[in-house]
């Protein structure tokens, strides 16, 4: 099924214990489209990028089989930048700069080829350009839809708005927990779910991810990684292997579901060993299937 990806295109310039990457192509849409570029090959991606965004970015996003003709190039402009600087657990960080350059005024405009994909996934954009991309969509089959504090506690009117027409929503335990007002994540659950979304996914970073449908609740491992680069994009990257897996199935059930929480946790596991997308970009599926199994196999007791 056909896969319509909304959100930043990026340059960050990255600092973590173990090193440093600048000027390193990231941004939400980035991470979840090359994922899910490994299960699908119709991807469209709309976004907004500077003149600084070279031809090598595009080639990139081409050898992947995603269609770049929904992303804007602004010329005599800039690309949106971030940077950031992990601490040593790596599940903190200090945001040092943020350039929104041509980001500023993205106007999402959706193309008419475009309209008619089965799968929306909106990156954590403003709320209310959320609703516009949904508003020019022919009734997509699965929305999914993520966000962060920023426009939690900024746009809250917005987005409870947006999560009315969500059938999918992604988000962390943090966020989860200002969302909701409740400090108890199953609580909390209850309550967003209660907005719009029947299917919600609450990341936890190292600790994995639960998910919770009308039929029950799903945890998800982290995988044991010995070697941890950069948490950027983590999260885009478990979305788009999520999306990615429910695109190529038939039918979407609690099962489907909860395989696609391990492919998505499985490549979040890949992105986090290189700097930025460095590791997504040269993946195979056998080593995402040995992944996926090795995920499988760190619950599953024999009987």
């Amino acid at each position: 099924m056909s896969i319509l990806i909304v959100g930043s295109l990026a340059f960050d310039d990255i600092e973590t214990p173990f090193g440093r990457s600048d000027n390193t192509l990231g941004g939400s849409s980035t991470y979840i489209a090359l994922s899910a570029s490994y299960f699908t090959d119709d991807i469209k991606m709309v976004g907004v990028v500077g003149s600084d965004f070279e031809e090598r970015h595009f080639s990139l996003l081409h050898s992947k089989n995603i269609d770049t003709k929904g992303i804007q190039k602004v010329e005599n402009g800039k690309t949106f930048r971030w940077a950031g600087r992990y601490h040593y657990d790596m599940n903190t960080r200090d945001t040092l700069d943020t350039q929104l350059n041509v980001f500023a005024d993205f106007d999402p405009d959706i193309p008419h080829q475009y309209r008619d994909a089965e799968f929306v996934c909106l990156g954590n954009i403003d709320p209310e350009l959320q609703l516009k991309v949904l508003d020019q969509m022919n009734k997509p089959k699965l929305v999914i839809c993520d966000t962060m504090n920023f426009w939690i506690e900024g746009k809250p009117d917005e987005l409870r708005k947006t999560l009315e027409r969500v059938d999918i929503f992604i988000i962390n335990d943090s966020e989860a927990r200002i969302l909701s007002g409740n400090p108890n994540l199953v609580k909390s659950a209850r309550i967003i779910r209660a907005m719009g979304p029947k299917t919600l996914i609450i990341k936890k970073g190292e600790h994995g991810a639960l998910l919770f449908t009308d039929n029950g609740i799903f945890v998800a491992p982290a995988f044991p990684l010995e070697s941890i680069y950069d948490p950027t994009g983590a999260g885009d990257t478990f979305a788009g292997g999520f999306i990615g897996h429910l695109s190529r199935c038939e039918t979407i059930n609690d099962i489907e579901m909860r395989k696609a929480v391990l492919y998505g946790s499985a490549m979040a596991s890949f992105c986090v060993e290189k700097f930025g997308t460095d590791k997504l970009s040269s993946l195979d599926l056998l080593e995402i299937d040995d992944r996926y199994e090795s995920f499988r196999d760190l619950s599953r007791i024999e009987e």
